[in-house]
């Protein structure tokens, strides 16, 4: 990993609900049981979208609602099929 402070996204509990395909009830029951990592700013919780990554991965419902009513819904439409726009093989820079 390079030394580059990790930028850290949050979301907010409705949005957070929409991008994992779970109600806003169910995000705030893994606030209160502390299985989601947060800040609270001007009196709303701001979701690590890292954990709720790690959370939604934890049980095989969530990663289905994830897969089928959040954002994985949407995985085939964002693959690109016209050649003419993907990415150029030697443009990318591997990482090692």
């Amino acid at each position: 990993m390079s030394d580059q402070k990790e930028s850290i996204i949050r979301v907010s509990v409705s949005e957070a609900a929409q991008l994992f395909g779970v109600s806003t009830k169910t995000i705030r029951q893994a606030l209160k049981a502390d299985e989601l990592r947060y800040i609270v700013v001007r009196g709303r919780y701001k979701i690590n979208f890292i954990s709720l990554v790690e959370w939604s991965q934890k049980s095989t419902r969530r990663s289905n609602l994830l897969k089928n009513q959040g954002l994985g819904q949407y995985v085939n439409q964002w693959k690109i099929s016209n050649k003419k726009y993907s990415p150029n093989p030697k443009s990318i820079r591997l990482v090692e």
